[in-house]
Formats: C-alpha cells, structure tokens, sequence
C-alpha cells in the first residue's frame, strides 16, 4: 500500500480574525502546536520515501487567503521541499476541480495521512470524498486546527470530527484516526 501525507490549507492566514483578541492567542497558540505536529510527520514522510502533498486554499480578492499575498502562503515550517507537490483548490473539498485524484492514482497511492485545516469544512470534506473515492485514510487527531463556532469551541469541533469520522467507511476504504505519535511510514 504506497501511502502519502496530505497537508490541508496550513496558511499563513488560516486563523487570522477568526477570534477576538483573547481568544486569538490561544487559536494561534493551538495551531503553532498542531503545525509542529505535522512537521514533524512531514520529515518521517520524507525519510521514509512517502510522497508530501500540500493542499492550498486560493481565496478571491478580499479573503484572508487571498492567492499572492502574504496570508495565501503556506507556513514556513510545513512549505514544500524537493519533491513535494503543491496542488491549488477553491473549495473546500481538496479533489474538486484539482488534479489530486489523477497524482494519487498516478503514483499508485492508496492511503492517505491527513491533516491541516480548518476541521469541519477543508479536512472533513477532503476525508469523506477521498475514502468515497476507495482510498485507505488515516486521519491526525491531534493534527487537524480549525476556530471556534458561534456554539463550539475548536477543540468541541475537532473532537467531534474525530470521533465521528472514526470508523467511517465506503465499500472496504476506511478512515481511522489516530494521533501523530502513533504514527508511522
């Protein structure tokens, strides 16, 4: 089974005004955790062979993602390096109208690690359409960010998802999630 790690939409901007100014620091604090997390997977990925594909969000004029600024841009500590691939999307499921699909199948990848952000929209979205579409997923638990709602907080919401998605299958393709210490290339 030849496995990739799948990073979704850590931009500099992801979480920017998502919160008030309290609040703020402690979304931003969270991500810096959950960015260091996925560096970390990202170098096991590289040293062990696996293909790294960044996810990024190209917002319209005016979004906190707007493509070309500075906010667009991936995070320092998770930006590409030698072969990893950047594929662009505009919506929050990470296949459509992207060439994702076409590069997994390509290289013969049948299972994916994900993570990244915003949790219920981005992630969510990108898992159930990829284990609908026959891939083996593996999802981070503590490796996937997002900001509170107007009834929950982000760690409500990533609990939630993980423990929903837990399980969640199509056909024989499976979603399990596990956390980034457990896991391994």
């Amino acid at each position: 089974m030849a496995t990739a790690l799948l990073i979704i939409d850590v931009q500099n901007a992801i979480l920017a005004g998502k919160a008030q100014v309290p609040r703020q620091a402690e979304l931003d604090a969270a991500l810096d955790d959950t960015v260091l997390r996925l560096q970390h997977l990202q170098g096991k990925a590289r040293e062990a062979g696996h293909h790294v594909i960044l996810i990024q969000h190209d917002g319209p004029s005016g979004h906190r993602l707007e493509k070309g600024t500075t906010g667009w841009e991936l995070r320092a500590e998770i930006a590409a390096q030698g072969n990893d691939v950047i594929i662009h999307k505009k919506s929050s499921d990470s296949f459509f109208e992207t060439n994702l699909n076409d590069h997994l199948r390509q290289h013969g990848i049948t299972h994916l690690i994900i993570g990244g952000c915003m949790t219920q929209f981005c992630v969510d979205t990108t898992v159930r359409r990829a284990v609908s579409l026959g891939y083996d997923i593996t999802l981070i638990a503590d490796g996937h960010m997002t900001a509170d709602s107007r009834h929950l907080s982000y760690s409500d919401i990533i609990n939630h998802h993980n423990e929903t998605l837990s399980g969640f299958n199509a056909g024989a393709a499976m979603i399990t999630v596990k956390p980034a210490a457990d896991i391994t290339f």
